[in-house]
């Protein structure tokens, strides 16, 4: 059999490799380090974490926990190596990193089935069965193979803003209102109405509040093109009113005139469970975000989901481009998995890696796909990925509010939560993991 060829040896990389060597497929892992190094990597290690050392929370009643747990049940590499080298961090699961990195690089080059070859890879390889995890900071010869790959198609966006997401349980609506400006087609838009003292209170907080530094390889020419909106409001008082809360043709129900400022919130997947904060993209720090975003009538208590964001990164409008196996449709020998399919986070991407070998391997031996349902943190996470419903994508951790509910009442959030890991997990032991 033809090696199977995996282009970058991050998470989705390492573990894509894992998967289909396990299960008898050969595998070329090319790696451009450390020939070619970016100024984020720091070590010449296969699943190098570039950021932070913690892979978030390890408790059920928490989406990536699940994520996690379902991980460890279907024989993940990395998770095996995190659980191995795990230190102390609550309730989370944070790692020695270089310990967890070496740790992935051994099992990675001991395994007879993985040839590993250094150097930097600049085209999509133009036959055989190939897996691109080049991540999010992509090399710019490969980011314009990838452009060629797609020549019909928005292929690529680079992600430098991106607005707060909140659930929609957690909006308070004794305060906001669902309306459309001037009541023109369906009252799409959640409306947060401010007074002039609330306004006033929200931007003079904004303005002062603290911005997160911008990182050595990150460009700052990539915040002109997108105004974070603390920047917004600093050019004056009335800015935003003009802008982004601008209150026009909107009337508050409860007193049927125009509020002095409005924020508005627009659903985000087809389902309705998550909403963004409209013009919001922001570059302060997330706890920051969560101080001064709060201080809006009807999100004093918002759950969020994901915190606006800007920086440097390179993504597929996947939606578009991948189907739920992250094969791209037009050539299903290609697929891709990490960060560069719109996943955001460390164990989010290991699960594309995955499911992507995975479903690679099936067919690969004649086998039919394993199609992981929506109830289970993983298959959520790659339907949310190629949902064509979803029309602005943009990267996003894996949250309970992509998974369907429950149809049945449970009190309390934490409590409702771990009903739904519980069932995720009833119905991936019925799939039998040690068999997929």
């Amino acid at each position: 059999m033809e090696p199977v060829i995996i282009i970058g040896a991050g998470l989705a990389g390492s573990e894509a490799a894992w998967q289909l060597a396990r299960r008898g497929i050969p595998v070329e892992l090319h790696e451009m380090k450390p020939a070619k190094m970016t100024p984020a990597h720091h070590s010449a290690d296969f699943g190098e974490l570039v950021c932070s050392n913690s892979l978030r929370s390890d408790q059920l009643e928490n989406a990536v926990g699940l994520l996690k747990e379902e991980l460890r049940r279907l024989g993940s590499l990395i998770m095996e190596c995190a659980d191995q080298h795990r230190v102390e961090a609550g309730g989370a699961l944070a790692v020695d990193r270089h310990a967890f990195s070496g740790e992935i690089t051994r099992r990675i080059q001991e395994h007879p089935l993985i040839t590993v070859v250094e150097g930097e890879v600049t085209e999509i390889p133009a036959e055989g069965n190939v897996i691109v995890a080049s991540g999010p900071l992509t090399s710019d010869a490969l980011s314009t193979a990838i452009q060629g790959f797609f020549p019909e198609s928005k292929y690529l966006n680079f992600f430098d803003a991106a607005a707060p997401l909140v659930t929609f349980e957690s909006v308070d609506m004794d305060k906001a209102f669902f309306a459309s400006r001037y009541d023109k087609g369906t009252p799409d838009y959640i409306n947060c109405p401010m007074n002039a003292e609330e306004y006033a209170a929200f931007w003079t907080e904004l303005c002062g509040a603290e911005e997160a530094p911008v990182h050595g390889f990150e460009d700052r020419s990539v915040f002109e093109g997108c105004m974070p909106v603390e920047v917004m409001a600093r050019r004056g008082v009335d800015t935003l009113r003009y802008g982004p809360l601008k209150p026009r043709g909107l009337r508050d129900p409860r007193t049927g005139k125009e509020p002095y400022a409005v924020v508005q919130l627009r659903k985000d997947n087809a389902e309705g469970s998550i909403y963004n904060i409209v013009g919001f993209q922001t570059h302060l720090r997330w706890p920051e975000q969560k101080r001064v975003f709060q201080m809006i009538p009807g999100l004093e208590n918002a759950e969020f989901i994901r915190y606006g964001v800007m920086h440097r990164n390179t993504y597929l409008d996947s939606p578009r481009m991948l189907d739920r196996y992250y094969r791209v449709k037009h050539d299903p020998r290609v697929c891709f998995a990490g960060q560069i399919t719109g996943v955001e986070g460390y164990v989010e991407s290991t699960a594309s890696g995955y499911l992507a070998a995975v479903e690679l391997a099936r067919r690969l031996t004649g086998k039919a796909p394993v199609d992981f349902p929506q109830e289970t943190a993983i298959g959520a996470l790659a339907l949310y990925v190629s949902n064509e419903s979803v029309t602005e994508f943009q990267p996003m951790n894996v949250n309970f509010g992509i998974i369907p509910p429950l149809g049945y009442k449970v009190k309390g959030k934490r409590n409702k939560n771990a009903e739904l890991s519980k069932r995720a997990l009833e119905i991936l032991d019925k799939l039998n993991p040690a068999e997929v």
